[in-house]
């Protein structure tokens, strides 16, 4: 009896002792405010999956770049975004840290063919999607000065697939988001004479990664010096 007693007593303690485990493991720093807002993305695809990447600037609550998996509720956004050259989503406003953990969300946006800041057509509204998997991050702090070796981080998409992203430096800098076909061993750096290089010349010498789709390229909000940290 006593024993039985022993081993009851042995799993209430281990039971509350996990469950205590659980909640701390729960438990995350509040959310910083000033990463609330409205957060446009541009839309690429490969086969049937798509992603989406952050439509970075230097200024809260838009300094981080970020490729993140994206579920549609609504295939149509699969189909226009294999037909269309350039896709981009303005979602409802959210706190853009939750994609920095590496949260799931689900929330509400219009879907533009071209940029929705920029002359886009306005083609669905308000359309479910959720941000399911994390695959990049990147915060632009303590930048520095421009510089003319032009650095890409190759982000694995899955399906043997790649993005090549540019990582964004001091004033002026550039986005530039390249989607790779194959998994070929390459530099992808590129020394360059100037820290903003001509999209064409980046295409060429970044084809020696092989098959490639070029996504996005853009050098407007990157002409001004960053804030100070």
């Amino acid at each position: 009896m006593i024993r039985i007693v022993f081993c009851w007593l042995l799993l209430v303690f281990s039971t509350t002792g996990f469950a205590q485990s659980d909640d701390s493991d729960a438990t995350a720093e509040p959310l910083d405010p000033a990463y609330e807002g409205v957060h446009g993305m541009v839309v690429f695809n490969h086969a049937s999956t798509l992603f989406v990447s952050n439509l970075a600037n230097y200024r809260k609550p838009h300094n981080v770049q970020l490729i993140y998996k994206l579920t549609p509720k609504n295939p149509a956004l699969i189909y226009l975004t294999r037909d269309a050259d350039l896709v981009t989503i303005k979602p409802e406003p959210f706190n853009l840290q939750r994609l920095i953990r590496g949260e799931s969300l689900t929330v509400k946006a219009d879907v533009f063919i071209g940029h929705f800041d920029h002359g886009g057509n306005l083609t669905y509204e308000q359309i479910e999607i959720t941000f399911s998997e994390k695959k990049y991050v990147r915060v632009l702090e303590k930048l520095g000065d421009p510089v003319n070796l032009q650095k890409y981080d190759k982000v694995e998409l899955g399906y043997n697939s790649h993005a090549l992203i540019h990582q964004i430096q001091g004033a002026p800098s550039y986005d530039h988001l390249i989607l790779l076909f194959q998994n070929i061993s390459c530099i992808t750096d590129v020394n360059a004479r100037s820290s903003v290089p001509a999209e064409d010349m980046l295409n060429y010498r970044l084809s020696f990664c092989g098959s490639m789709k070029p996504i996005f390229y853009q050098t407007e909000p990157f002409s001004e010096k960053a804030p100070s940290s």
